[in-house]
């Protein structure tokens, strides 16, 4: 009986295998699912997965190991600006642990917000000096509130180009986590939470009136018969800048979920947890059958927010090419060693001939595009605050590093001339990066190179085991 069971058990998983590849197959091979020309850009996927998988991925891989982009100072006590706290998530998956700050390379947590060289970091005291002096020479008799104003002014002017809302990291509250031993995966954070914050995201900041329906959302009303192409109709008849703006935020979506899929909890036994890739949990968010075609859709636009930050990457190079980045930690060869790898990934991202032309955005008059584009900064600030609401500070810590991310991206992107005339031997008040952006832009594109391999490993799977 035990060994007919076994046997019946066997072919069970065998067809359970095969369908699960056919369903894989479809959604990552199927003419007009998941392969050839992305839309708005002149890439095609096939090349993606050919130059993340050879080039981006390994070394993507060993830059984030570095000590440099491995510690990320986070404030995950910040309240939610939007609607009352519902909790925070009791699952013991959910907790992160910070740093003891004896773990913290020195010359990370001696320098200031966007200094990255020792002779930036020594030269703290003398820039305050300066500072000082400044606010002296306009007004020998400010008031110190008068003061901290133009400082506050100061900072209101450095804000403009920035498309997140940055956490203050002299905050009390701010503690610098090891993302090595944080890592994102499933912690069972789901439910009416969860889906508050997604909906929030969606319905109130990808310039959606709130009469088209998003598919798939469960807290919109019933549609009845409605498979969503109400939606994408609504969609396709948007500027280009609005039909990215919703892209970037889907394709955000799809790759932490293709993270949840891929380190899922799979068993615990006395205390031994076994995490990996969950391929039912796939096939239920992104299987074309299961998700009445929005799987597919989310994939592609995984794959344009890929475009997006590799074009970054690449527009960013000069900034670090120059001798004063040197990416300071306080250990010169590790240091040297960071910023060749850093640079390698860069003449990579240079070396791909089907980038995103982000020119054809806000190319219209210069009003309007100044307007639209103001509009989009802040449509995406204002997502990087709703992150704040995420109740599990595992997933907040990583969703609030991966917008960080993104909008580090774009403000590189919209930053283009400002970059290629930066002075060779000393800051820019053009364009400045601060470390936690470096650290939030090289671990959220680490993320999206890290759920394009996993598409891969998903398909080998299934062929395994079929």
């Amino acid at each position: 009986m035990s060994g007919g069971g076994a046997g019946r058990s066997t072919a069970a998983r065998a067809r359970l295998a095969a369908r699960l590849l056919a369903v894989l197959g479809c959604v990552l091979t199927a003419e007009a699912q998941l392969t050839g020309v992305l839309d708005d850009c002149l890439c095609d996927i096939e090349s993606i997965d050919d130059f993340n998988t050879f080039k981006i991925f390994p070394k993507i891989q060993k830059l984030q190991e570095r000590d440099y982009f491995r510690y990320y100072k986070v404030n995950l006590k910040r309240p939610c600006p939007f609607w009352a706290d519902d909790g925070h998530c009791s699952i013991k998956d959910c907790h992160v642990e910070p740093c003891p700050e004896s773990k913290i390379p020195v010359g990370i947590k001696a320098g200031s917000s966007n200094k990255y060289s020792k002779a930036a970091n020594n030269s703290k005291e003398l820039e305050d000096c300066e500072q000082a002096s400044k606010l002296g020479a306009v007004n020998s008799t400010l008031s110190n509130q008068s003061k901290e104003a133009f400082i506050d002014w100061a900072r209101y002017d450095d804000s403009q180009d920035h498309f997140c809302e940055l956490d203050d990291e002299r905050s009390p509250d701010a503690q610098y986590v090891d993302l090595l031993l944080n890592p994102e995966r499933y912690t069972g954070y789901k439910g009416p939470s969860a889906w508050r914050v997604w909906n929030s995201i969606y319905e109130e900041n990808c310039f959606k009136p709130r009469s088209v329906y998003r598919p798939l959302n469960p807290l919109a009303p019933s549609r009845g018969g409605d498979d969503g192409e109400s939606f994408y109709t609504w969609l396709e008849g948007l500027c280009l800048e609005k039909r990215v703006f919703y892209k970037l935020i889907s394709g955000l979506h799809a790759s932490i979920n293709l993270h949840l899929c891929a380190n899922y909890l799979l068993e615990e036994t006395w205390g031994k947890p076994r995490w990996g890739p969950n391929v039912k949990e796939f096939t239920h968010r992104f299987d074309p059958i299961e998700t009445k075609g929005e799987g597919p859709r989310r994939l592609k636009n995984l794959y344009f927010l890929y475009l997006i930050e590799l074009r970054a990457l690449s527009k960013v190079a000069p900034y670090f090419e120059r001798s004063v980045v040197d990416l300071y930690t306080g250990n010169g060869h590790e240091d040297a060693e960071s910023k060749a790898l850093l640079l390698d990934i860069f003449r990579d991202t240079k070396s791909f001939h089907m980038h995103f032309d982000e020119k054809s955005m806000f190319a219209g008059d210069k009003k309007g595009a100044k307007s639209l584009k103001e509009e989009f900064r802040l449509h995406f600030k204002n997502i990087s605050r709703i992150m704040d609401c995420v109740g599990c500070d595992k997933c907040r810590l990583w969703g609030k590093l991966q917008t960080q991310g993104l909008g580090t991206a774009l403000k590189i992107l919209f930053s283009e001339k400002e970059i290629q005339s930066l002075p060779e031997n000393s800051p820019s008040k053009g364009f400045q990066l601060t470390r936690q952006e470096i650290v939030a832009l090289v671990n959220a594109f680490g993320r999206l190179s890290t759920s394009i391999r996993e598409l891969q490993n998903f398909k080998v799977l299934l062929q395994q085991t079929r």
